[in-house]
Formats: C-alpha cells, structure tokens, sequence
C-alpha cells in the first residue's frame, strides 16, 4: 500500500509539473508577420559546424524566413561552451540554405536564454523594429516564453523541428529538464 501512495504522489507531482508548464502563455500577439525573427543559439560542435539541435533551429528560421514571416532575423548566441560564437556559426549555416546575408543580425554576446533576449531586445531598439517570432527547441520555448513576458515588444514562439538523430529518449530527457526548470522559474 505504501508503494501505492508513492507511486501515486509521484504520478500527482509530475501532473502537476506538466500541467505548470504546459500553461505557459506562447505569445502577447495575434501578429502573424514580425519585424524580425530571433533563433536562438546552442554551442556549435568544436569543428564550427551546428550541432543537431541547433541546426534544427537554424533550419526553422530559414524556412519561416523564407515564407515570409519576417524580413530580417537575429541569430544570438556567443561561445557559451567553447570559443565558437554561435550566431556567426547560425549566420553561416543560414547564409548556406539561401538568407541574405544583410537579412541576418548576429547577437554574439549572449551566455543564456535571458542574454538572448536582453540583447536581442537592444538590437530590436537600434533597427526601430517592434515585433519578433522566438525560435527554439519545442521544450526550450515555455522557459523562454517566461523570459519574453518581462518585455514589451510583440511576440510569439515557434518550435523547430527535433532532430532526426535524436530518440524518444532524448526528447523525453529535454522536456522533463525545461518543465523543471519553468517550475522553478514560476515558483520563485
């Protein structure tokens, strides 16, 4: 019976730890088009090519990009992990699937998702621009929705793609981490 009441508990927590982060709002617009999009960055592999994950997110970019929901597109991230700048790693890769390159901003300063946005943000106040599509990693986007509800600029979040290389484990592991992350974030 005790084994019961704990599997239960456990099962009631991470209903509960589901349920917090799926109400995450995923937008303050009903916008459709944006000035610009922002993908968010992940380090490159040591080499300077994308890893998975962020080539997915890279890709998504390029293709909301190229359907016209924005003109412009900001690639943020700096060497978070490694000395690579991950924007210019992101800017490169987009250049390659057909962005101009004056349609690309790099932000390479940024450490985290709160430095994506922060600066993100100021370049969006140096091009007069007011409205942005965040993309990122499906489970990456209720944390930085949190992030984006502090500002006040027009956006909402696009998820990419999750890699084909990657498991139903991996997937799992990804959400399980932000979902914990988002309730830590909501109940601080």
């Amino acid at each position: 019976m005790k084994l019961i009441a704990a599997v239960f508990k456990v099962v009631v927590a991470a209903g509960v730890l589901y349920a917090n982060y799926c109400a995450i709002p995923t937008s303050n617009t009903k916008l459709t088009h944006f000035d610009m999009l922002i993908v968010l960055g992940q380090p490159p592999k040591p080499d300077g090519t994308l890893a998975p994950e962020l080539r997915e997110r890279v890709l998504e970019g390029v293709r909301e990009y190229k359907a016209g929901v924005a003109a412009h597109a900001i690639m943020t991230g700096g060497p978070t992990h490694n000395n690579l700048v991950e924007a210019h790693a992101m800017k490169v890769f987009a250049e390659a699937q057909g962005v101009p390159a004056e349609a690309i901003v790099e932000e390479g300063q940024a450490m985290n998702t709160i430095q994506n946005i922060y600066f993100s943000e100021k370049l969006m106040e140096e091009h007069g621009w007011k409205s942005a599509e965040v993309v990122s990693s499906r489970s990456h986007l209720p944390r930085t929705a949190l992030i984006l509800e502090h500002y006040h600029f027009a956006w909402r979040t696009h998820a990419s793609r999750w890699p084909a290389e990657f498991s139903a484990a991996d997937v799992a592991t990804h959400f399980r981490r932000e979902a914990k992350a988002c309730w830590i974030l909501t109940r601080s």
